[in-house]
């Protein structure tokens, strides 16, 4: 199959695809006599692997980690179970980190007034938040 109907088959566009074959994350596709990429059923289902490892969030360079642990008869679950853990550890750092900025968004909502008065409480926290990290680079002659 080309490239077009590798990208439908697995999920990822073909502008991808090429991006994973140029950063060495799959082997480069075979080709035919007039240069057309050509994939078999193992390099859709080597896609689809990727895509579920990137939607669950794994960076690029994990992904080629789990890849390699994948194709490896000899591994150990406790080695992907590792990279798992410590993806886990980054959603749950993400989630509360978009936590905060929920509680911080509905707090300067439920404050701002929404009418027709300039005054507004949303606009005076983020100036007032640049002026302090200003002053902080200041201070410590950072610029």
């Amino acid at each position: 199959m080309n490239i077009g109907q590798a990208a439908q088959a697995s999920g990822i566009s073909a502008k991808t695809i090429r991006y994973y074959e140029d950063t060495g994350l799959i082997p480069a596709a075979d080709r035919t006599g007039a240069g057309y990429r050509v994939y078999d059923e193992n390099d859709v289902h080597t896609l689809r692997f990727i895509q579920r490892a990137r939607r669950l969030g794994f960076s690029v360079q994990t992904v080629r980690r789990l890849l390699a642990l994948w194709q490896d008869r000899n591994r150990t679950s406790a080695d992907v179970k590792t990279l798992a853990v410590a993806q886990m550890v980054e959603v749950n750092q993400k989630l509360a980190s978009l936590q905060a900025m929920r509680r911080t968004l509905e707090h300067l909502i439920a404050h701002c007034e929404g009418d027709d008065r300039p005054d507004c409480p949303i606009l005076d926290d983020l100036a007032a938040q640049e002026k302090k990290r200003s002053r902080q680079t200041a201070d410590t002659g950072l610029n």
